[in-house]
């Protein structure tokens, strides 16, 4: 569940939280804030535990992975498949507490979080599905608060796409050697020698994605500054990844925690603003 490791649920969480902000103008109600929250926990377990599943016979080939687990024996296949059933099983229970329309979408985060780990078999874009999936919980979340999905939350889940593909491309630009030799597919592998370029283009894209929105909703200077801080982090992951060093590609993925963490925050001071 690589639950020492909270990266993925931050990851996870603050598009999450961004879209529950917008959806009730401020805090959303108690209970389903608590449902967002613990769903968010338990489907990036689910998701780590289907991916080492997916990835046991590979993951020994590549240096990052090789003490998962499912490759050392301390766990087994079939413990493992219980245990993402039980998780999945926790994650209906919450669900349950929504209404039906959210229900409904949960099918679709299901879906993602279970192909995604195959998908770095067929195509070189797997990170594109895993954006679909940590994206998910926007929809849901405007679905929760105000029983429906307008237009401009597909804009801010675009947002939140462009934004995976980059700093997971940084993810698979730890691995890609080893990737390549075992045949494993990726962005990073895809984009080769214009991997930074790429990744620099899709944090514009998220960033004037997220200026569209910020227009649309007449959101007011705490966001806008939150925003400006992001194209500094943005910079600074870009600049210190130039050499493609593994462990600077490391911490520029973990580094876009605080992107999330600071465009939550910018919201969150719209909202107190204006209350």
């Amino acid at each position: 569940m690589r639950a020492d490791k909270p990266i993925g649920i931050y990851l996870l969480l603050w598009p999450t939280v961004w879209a529950l902000l917008i959806a009730a103008q401020g805090l959303p109600e108690w209970h389903i804030l608590f449902v967002f929250v613990a769903g968010v926990v338990v489907m990036r377990s689910a998701g780590c535990v289907i991916n080492d599943y997916a990835d046991r016979h590979v993951d020994g080939a590549v240096k990052r992975t090789s003490a998962r687990p499912l490759v050392s024996g301390e766990v087994t296949e079939r413990e493992a498949l219980g245990l993402f059933a039980a998780l999945i099983a926790i994650a209906l229970v919450l669900v349950l507490q929504l209404n039906v329309h959210t229900i409904l979408l949960s099918l679709g985060a299901l879906m993602l979080a279970s192909s995604y780990p195959f998908m770095k078999r067929y195509t070189h874009l797997p990170q594109v599905v895993l954006g679909a999936a940590f994206g998910w919980g926007i929809p849901m979340a405007f679905m929760a608060i105000q029983q429906q999905v307008p237009w401009w939350a597909w804009i801010v889940y675009a947002a939140n796409l462009s934004w995976t593909v980059a700093y997971d491309t940084f993810y698979a630009m730890v691995d890609r050697d080893d990737d390549i030799e075992i045949g494993v597919k990726s962005t990073a592998i895809l984009f080769g020698k214009h991997d930074l370029l790429i990744i620099a283009a899709l944090q514009c894209v998220m960033l004037a994605l997220l200026i569209l929105v910020g227009h649309q909703l007449a959101l007011s200077w705490p966001y806008w500054m939150s925003l400006l801080v992001c194209v500094g982090l943005f910079i600074q992951q870009l600049w210190s990844t130039r050499d493609r060093d593994r462990q600077a590609c490391f911490h520029a993925f973990l580094n876009n925690h605080y992107v999330g963490l600071v465009i939550a925050l910018g919201l969150s001071g719209h909202y107190l603003i204006i209350a």
